[in-house]
């Protein structure tokens, strides 16, 4: 296994292996954002749910951890303006890391793409320098579209993670919602 990765390191363009050093960068990065967020998000939606449960058994008003809170003690009034400003700093906030996620998805594919295409272009060059069978030419392509792979491995977990942590933000903007929802009603 060490003597193909040997062999490979040694047979491809320098810009290939950069471009797969890239996107090895771009996929840690990737599943630090995700599980960051995630986990995150995920206390969060904890809480607000708690604090949504809290007022729909009679509380009449919502959880100190409850996001609103802030929003609430700052103002002497319930209003739907209020409570709007709230939702949209919790939306605002609920989804960050998703535009890099999203970059990572539309782009990665196409970095990939880039280092198979110089990694073909190299191995006609040398095609052209020796005497090229159809197996000299196999291995080139075959080892050129080892980036085109990773391009595509990188935006599969981007697109599923930003799914995943759009899923959540959405969620959790709909307990909030509720939250402000319940106020409004329990103060009429």
């Amino acid at each position: 296994m060490l003597e193909k990765l040997i062999d490979f390191y040694d047979k491809s363009h320098e810009v290939t292996l950069f471009v797969l050093i890239l996107l090895a960068v771009y996929f840690l990065a990737l599943n630090w954002v995700f599980f960051y967020r995630y986990f995150s998000l995920g206390r969060w939606v904890s809480k607000e749910s708690a604090s949504l449960e809290a007022l729909l058994m009679g509380s009449s008003h919502v959880s100190d951890r409850s996001y609103l809170s802030h929003f609430i003690k700052s103002n002497d009034m319930i209003s739907r303006e209020l409570l709007d400003l709230g939702m949209y700093a919790a939306t605002k906030e609920s989804t960050k890391g998703l535009a890099y996620l999203s970059l990572v998805a539309s782009t990665s594919p196409f970095i990939g793409l880039f280092g198979t295409v110089v990694s073909i272009l190299d191995t006609f060059d040398h095609i052209g320098e020796a005497s090229g069978t159809m197996s000299i030419i196999a291995a080139g392509v075959s080892d050129a579209l080892i980036a085109t792979a990773a391009g595509i491995f990188v935006a599969i977990f981007a697109y599923t993670f930003h799914q995943l942590l759009k899923r959540r933000a959405f969620e959790l903007n709909s307990l909030i919602r509720m939250q402000g929802d319940a106020l409004l009603l329990n103060g009429e």
